[in-house]
């Protein structure tokens, strides 16, 4: 494999930006002596061309970090909000201070996001959500995230990436059959499925988990309605609009996210179709109200709290010769909004 081009030295900075090497380190210093307009300027080369200050060996080897970053696709996400809590959890027995950054599910967005947190000399770097099926999406990021660790920073992501970085790997395909043997169990075939964006590799694996469940009843992914639109509670109430309308016969729903089940119940309650009476709704992720809904969600639980520990203390580890992997878990939590299919 080809050897990754070397990190960006100081010298590239200084010659980019067109000012001597003492102007670009005073600059990137925030040191006397530099007006801010020409501070501000070498700022930006740096951020552009990812360079980072080799400071990082030092601070993780001598146990001083102090920031770390983290960037999730929605904070107002249930599921990443515990994410958060996780990582933020670890942060604090370390004396680390945490700053998080909202991506919005746009590989653009989540690259300025590195390259931000990495001219601000963040030591290490949690990535949460998911990657995305073309692997040209994230080559950029995977170029300069592999830059900062040369230079001594340490990275972690949740999810499946197309990242050279260590990995705590939901388990979302296997809880994707899960929650789809768990609803044909209960005699249902016209099932629509609420699904986010292709483009996700988390979309992808909890949709290939389901699939696996059809196929074990001699059923196909083909001949059921999914939908794609936004992952997010907004996402799932104007899907579930359009099944409704599309496909009157439905009784059931799947999400691939609690959020989108969320706004599914919501939809169904505004049109008084009963739950599960006329239609069963399942989700994906156990966030921390899914219980206390009315009806309570069935959905597949997902150790998020502690997937975002996990991550972090990966993150905060030496670095390894091989990318280390780590499992979740996964466990069907079946309640009140799923039921046996009756006639209609």
């Amino acid at each position: 494999m080809a050897k990754s081009r070397s990190a960006p030295r100081l010298a590239d900075v200084a010659e980019r930006a067109g000012v001597s090497l003492a102007t670009a380190s005073r600059s990137l210093a925030g040191r006397e002596g530099v007006s801010e307009s020409v501070a501000a300027h070498v700022r930006e080369v740096a951020l552009q061309i990812g360079y980072v200050a080799n400071v990082h060996a030092r601070t993780l080897a001598g146990g001083a970090t102090s920031t770390v970053g983290l960037i999730v696709h929605e904070i107002g996400d249930p599921y990443f909000s515990e994410i958060a809590s996780g990582v933020l959890g670890v942060a604090t027995e370390r004396g680390l201070t945490v700053q998080i950054c909202h991506s919005g599910r746009d590989p653009g967005n989540e690259l300025h996001q590195i390259r931000t947190l990495i001219a601000h000399r963040t030591d290490a770097i949690v990535i949460a959500g998911s990657g995305y099926t073309d692997p040209a999406l994230q080559e950029e990021s995977d170029r300069v995230l592999t830059a900062f660790q040369e230079t001594g920073g340490r990275v972690a992501v949740i999810g499946r990436h197309h990242l050279s970085v260590d990995a705590v790997l939901p388990d979302n395909k296997p809880a994707g059959e899960v929650i789809g043997a768990h609803v044909l169990s209960l005699g249902h075939r016209r099932i629509g499925i609420l699904a986010g964006s292709p483009l996700l590799t988390t979309v992808a694996d909890r949709l290939a988990g389901i699939e696996a469940a059809l196929h074990a009843e001699g059923l196909s992914l083909d001949d059921i309605p999914v939908l794609h639109t936004e992952f997010t509670r907004d996402g799932g109430h104007a899907g579930a609009e359009e099944l409704l309308r599309e496909h009157p016969d439905l009784t059931a729903i799947i999400a691939l996210n609690d959020a989108m089940a969320i706004g599914v119940l919501s939809v169904l309650r505004k049109h008084g179709v009963a739950v599960p009476g006329q239609i069963s709704v399942a989700g994906f992720d156990d966030v921390a109200v899914a219980a206390d809904l009315a009806p309570s969600l069935t959905t597949v639980k997902l150790p998020m709290v502690e997937m975002g520990a996990a991550a972090l203390t990966m993150a905060l580890k030496p670095a390894s010769a091989r990318r280390r992997r780590k499992g979740t878990g996964h466990q069907l939590m079946a309640r009140d909004s799923t039921g046996p299919v009756r006639a209609r």
